[in-house]
């Protein structure tokens, strides 16, 4: 029987909160969930390509120096499992990114079809 899917809502453009919301996303598809990860505003900078444009990217060496897997790792994990990535198209425009930057695989779309995507299921905010 499928689980409830699980939404996580990016609106940070910082490294420590978009590092957490693919620990979370690759967390909960590893065990069978279905997720969406929408990112907003700043927070799309995590769906770049290059997600160097973080807040705090030097961080990620940190993290990795304790063991701990990097962005890049963990967006490559919730990409191999099947979690889908959703650009915010008003988002974009906000932070001033242009959509052709994004990593490959990622979508852009609007609120509601994330609302729908996680529809029954619990939604995270970071």
């Amino acid at each position: 029987m499928p689980s409830e899917p699980l939404g996580i809502l990016l609106i940070s453009g910082t490294h420590e909160r978009a590092h957490y919301a693919f620990v979370l996303a690759a967390g909960a598809a590893a065990v069978g969930r279905g997720v969406v990860l929408f990112a907003t505003n700043d927070g799309c900078r995590a769906l770049l390509a290059d997600w160097s444009a973080l807040a705090d990217p030097g961080r990620d060496a940190a993290v990795r120096a304790h063991g701990v897997a990097g962005l890049g790792e963990l967006r490559d994990a919730a990409a191999e499992l099947g979690v889908r990535l959703i650009a915010c198209e008003a988002g974009l425009r906000m932070a001033g990114l242009d959509g052709t930057t994004l990593a490959p695989g990622v979508e852009i779309a609007g609120i509601t079809t994330f609302l729908e995507a996680a529809k029954g299921g619990q939604i995270v905010s970071l």
